[in-house]
């Protein structure tokens, strides 16, 4: 089944959805509402719902300025508003539709079968994804592959000298200067990196170990060959001086 938010800044409105969404119980579910933005930012900062239906003009944070907030969008997007000028801007936000209030049941229902369609591609973008990770994991022990914007990298773990955390995104910085910010938090990248040539020296750090400089002991931190400090985790010492 799926599972919906609502962020709306009129009680009323939210009420006249989920009644309408009752209708398709068997389909979808209203897991939470709000009509505070900021709460709905600390909601979706730690749950992933399937979608999120959402109101244009709200007085605090309007609904466009709400998706720029949001560290990252795992899910469908629906814009919902009393106003038609909105269409072409939730397109270029990436909504998959756009309803205008009040809500025709029909309409719903057909916004309901976009948001099915959404998350069978999105299963499927993972599925691939992992079969690729896996034949490099058996065949090439040196590569990974990575979603980003839409495409798949092949990344020579060589190529990679740390990545940085930053909330659900993590920052993989290159050896040639360049980066690449993926949707994934720090413990999936670790995940897929080779556990023999990487290892998570700080909460918000992965090291490429070939990569190190030098380890300043007294200080705790390693100077990578970019000479970029890292911290070392006082409880991922012993570890790390395993692994070296």
């Amino acid at each position: 089944m799926l599972k919906a938010v609502i962020v709306d800044d009129e009680p009323k409105a939210i009420q006249g959805l989920i009644w309408e969404l009752s209708n398709f119980s068997n389909e979808i579910e209203v897991i939470a509402s709000f009509t505070n933005p900021d709460d709905a930012l600390k909601f979706l900062d730690s749950n992933t719902p399937d979608c999120l239906f959402l109101d244009v003009q709200m007085p605090t944070i309007g609904g466009f300025q709400f998706l720029e907030q949001l560290k990252s969008i795992d899910f469908a997007v629906v814009i919902t508003t009393a106003y038609d000028e909105y269409a072409i801007k939730a397109l270029k936000h990436e909504a998959i539709d756009y309803l205008l209030k009040p809500i025709d049941s029909d309409d719903l229902k057909d916004t309901i079968a976009k948001i099915k369609k959404h998350g069978e591609r999105t299963i499927n973008s993972m599925k691939f994804e992992r079969m690729l990770s896996n034949f490099n994991s058996k065949f090439d022990k040196k590569r990974i592959t990575i979603n980003t914007d839409g495409k798949l990298l092949f990344l020579d773990v060589d190529d990679i000298v740390y990545v940085e955390s930053d909330g659900n995104y993590s920052t993989l910085f290159l050896q040639d200067q360049k980066k690449i910010v993926v949707t994934k938090k720090l413990k999936e990248v670790d995940a897929i990196l080779p556990e023999h040539y990487f290892f998570r020296i700080h909460n918000s750090y992965i090291i490429n170990l070939n990569k190190i400089k030098a380890f300043i002991k007294n200080e705790g931190y390693v100077i990578m060959d970019s000479n970029h400090k890292i911290p070392v985790a006082r409880q991922r010492k012993s570890d790390f001086l395993e692994k070296l």
